[in-house]
């Protein structure tokens, strides 16, 4: 009976697998997209945009700063563009 459900639970994944392998690019592309649009929410006073939650994301600065790094890398920039922000 256990070798069932293990045999069940595997044939399971694999179906699962199968029909989200297509995808992936795709999911990962979204999320990607989705972090650079958070990180443009929270760094977006430093670009001149108004933040009306700026007091809630500063506790996340810390935490976004060595995002921010690869990010400004992902998107062809050798050195930070703003000023304010030295990571490299």
């Amino acid at each position: 009976m256990v070798e069932r459900k293990l045999t069940l639970k595997k044939l399971m994944e694999f179906y699962d697998e199968v029909l989200s392998l297509p995808h992936q690019a795709e999911v990962k592309r979204e999320i990607r997209d989705e972090d650079d649009l958070f990180l443009l929410l929270c760094f977006s006073e430093l670009l001149g945009i108004p933040n009306p939650v700026s007091y809630y994301t500063l506790e996340l600065y810390p935490q976004m700063i060595e995002r921010f790094h690869d990010w400004h890398l992902r998107m062809g920039m050798d050195k930070s563009p703003l000023t304010g922000i030295r990571c490299c």
